[in-house]
């Protein structure tokens, strides 16, 4: 695909997004066979603005992650440490998973901490797709975040609510 720049954001395919989105989406996947017991009685009583803005948010930060080359890889500089850091919280991302598919896959161990992060099944992708945003200048993608954020991380907020 040939790259376009308009407005200092450049269109074309990120191979960084999708890097991000395959670390999202196969644990994703394979959670949904192994849901934690009770899951579908707490999912009835989400906030549907809440869920609103988790759709909304993901679709946007899915299609956004892909069509977009601004984050891509251009030069190694002090800049990339940003894209270092998104990274690092998509590791710790897939640890968490680890920790839960070793767990007794209840509500709780799928709201659980990590590191002292909160709801860190929720909290570090947001975190890593808002530092991808940062880190490619890209305010179409950091806007996305945080609609995604404000709906997603608030869901598992009141899901551990529920469960404490």
């Amino acid at each position: 695909m040939k790259e376009t720049e308009i407005m200092n954001i450049r269109f074309g395919f990120s191979y960084i997004g999708l890097i991000f989105l395959l670390m999202l989406m196969i644990p994703n996947i394979i959670w949904s066979k192994n849901k934690p017991k009770d899951y579908d009685k707490y999912v009835k009583k989400e906030n549907k603005i809440l869920l609103l803005f988790e759709r909304i948010g993901e679709m946007l930060v899915t299609c956004i992650s892909l069509i977009f080359s601004d984050f891509n890889i251009n030069k190694i500089s002090n800049w990339s440490s940003i894209l270092l850091i998104a990274f690092i919280l998509m590791i710790l991302y897939e640890i968490y998973w680890i920790k839960y598919f070793k767990s007794n896959r209840t509500m709780k161990d799928m709201y659980s901490s990590l590191l002292g992060i909160p709801v860190a099944g929720a909290t570090l992708p947001v975190f890593a797709f808002l530092l991808l945003g940062i880190y490619g200048k890209n305010g179409f993608l950091i806007i996305s975040t945080i609609i995604l954020g404000i709906g997603h991380i608030g869901i598992h907020l009141n899901h551990r609510k529920e469960i404490i």
